[in-house]
């Protein structure tokens, strides 16, 4: 297992490694493969940090979805849709989810590689956790139907999962389909917490929140990375 965070780091800078024959591959990369499988939880949360710094944080001016204007922008699916990012998201969320819980969903685009990740690596912890994908308008054609994945039976446990919370009205969004397709959600998991009023509005509809990362967090580590 790797255990200079250092040498993490140096390899994430680098070309991206994962798309090279294994025979061209040093040992660092395929130990870093181990780590992302293996490592424990605080080690493995370091690792992702990391990686959101690296891939995808920007700072700049931008308009986010919610309509805000921003002077950073976290595209989350640079991390989720990333060979290693998508295992460690995967990893981090089965870690977070209660026992009970026997399904995971989120609002498309942004969740549905965190529901798919997470899915399959409950698989290999020997837990059976079904991925759903919440439209945001309902199939225009066949069943019309707003929710994607398997019909699950009336009051299935089920947690809402998304990248990055800004205002919270996304992960809101797919909490109420889900809802009245007569599925229970009492909890909302993000990768991100931006701090701009999501979490007050997730607790005025009386909704667990946690979020793996707070921006303050991910800001912090962004400029020890740029000053080296």
């Amino acid at each position: 297992m790797i255990r200079n965070r250092t040498k993490i780091s140096v390899i994430l800078l680098t070309r991206p490694f994962f798309l090279l024959p294994m025979t061209h591959q040093t040992s660092a990369q395929i130990e870093l493969f181990s780590f992302v499988v293996q490592a424990d939880r605080p080690a493995l949360r370091h690792y992702l940090l990391d990686l959101f710094c690296q891939v995808a944080y920007q700072e700049g001016e931008f308009v986010l979805s919610s309509g805000q204007r921003s002077t950073y922008y976290i595209n989350g699916k640079q991390v989720t849709l990333h060979p290693l990012g998508g295992t460690a998201v995967g990893r981090i969320i089965v870690s977070l989810l209660p026992p009970t819980i026997q399904a995971v969903a989120g609002l498309t685009l942004g969740a549905d590689p965190i529901v798919t990740a997470t899915s399959v690596v409950a698989t290999y912890e020997g837990r059976s956790i079904t991925p759903l994908i919440v439209r945001k308008e309902a199939k225009g054609h066949g069943t019309q139907a707003y929710i994607e994945g398997l019909m699950l039976p009336p009051n299935t446990p089920v947690v809402v999962l998304e990248d990055v919370v800004t205002t919270g009205q996304s992960a809101l969004k797919a909490v109420e389909r889900l809802r009245q397709a007569g599925y229970s959600v009492t909890q909302i998991i993000a990768l991100v917490d931006r701090h701009q009023g999501g979490a007050e509005l997730y607790e005025q509809q009386n909704l667990d929140f946690q979020a793996v990362f707070s921006i303050q967090e991910i800001q912090a580590r962004s400029a020890e990375i740029r000053e080296g």
